[in-house]
């Protein structure tokens, strides 16, 4: 159960890597990832705002939309799928996609208590574009988790596409979720609608609890 947590942890801060704060400076992704989860930890020194789930939700929300590419994520994570589909299942998958990751991490992050990051010699990449910033997620008497977020340089702003998780990636840990999801429900649309319904279902019950 740790080790599953840590992987929620982890992708969740590569999604809020490259906070609205730092995005002006054009900084390196490295110090991108390191000033903003210093920012997050000292956000989540505020016990009411731990405990706001809304509150908390919102916040990560507004942080992951301009600094994530959701268009080439959702491309990669739908791979052949991504082909065949409408302008509108696009749109739709885009957009609950984007909520399912919030909502689950969200959740999953605020039962941290103490963690720690270890940043590791940054990769070359032979495409000056991109960039792999190497990590370890360290918690006291669990094994460090090793992190590596790809990101990309989309006109000026270094921009995340996948997070690898112990060598595993994110996403084609999707996509082959996805794959299987489309096989039993028939088609891409019957997914996109159950995903919808379980993310709408999912906020009802945070409201009323």
């Amino acid at each position: 159960m740790h080790v599953f947590r840590g992987v929620f942890l982890a992708i969740l801060m590569a999604l809020m890597a490259g906070s609205p704060a730092f995005a002006a400076e054009n900084l390196e992704p490295q110090a991108i990832i390191e000033q903003t989860s210093d920012k997050l930890k000292v956000r989540m020194q505020d016990p009411g705002f731990i405990k706001d789930f809304r509150k908390f939700n919102a916040f990560v929300n507004e942080l992951v939309y301009p600094h994530v590419d959701f268009d080439v994520i959702s491309q990669l994570v739908l791979g052949k799928l991504w082909k065949e589909a409408s302008q509108a299942e696009k749109e739709s998958f885009k957009k609950e996609f984007q909520t399912l990751l919030v909502r689950t991490y969200s959740r999953a992050f605020v039962e941290f208590k103490d963690w720690s990051i270890r940043y590791l010699p940054v990769a070359k990449e032979e495409d000056v574009r991109k960039a792999m910033v190497k990590t370890e997620i360290l918690q006291p008497g669990l094994q460090p988790i090793a992190v590596n977020y790809r990101l990309h340089n989309v006109g000026g702003r270094w921009l995340v596409y996948d997070i690898y998780i112990e060598g595993v990636s994110l996403v084609t840990n999707y996509r082959t979720g996805f794959k299987n999801e489309v096989e039993r429900a028939g088609s891409l649309k019957d997914v996109i609608d159950q995903m919808a319904k379980k993310n709408t279902e999912a906020l009802l019950a945070t409201n009323h609890s």
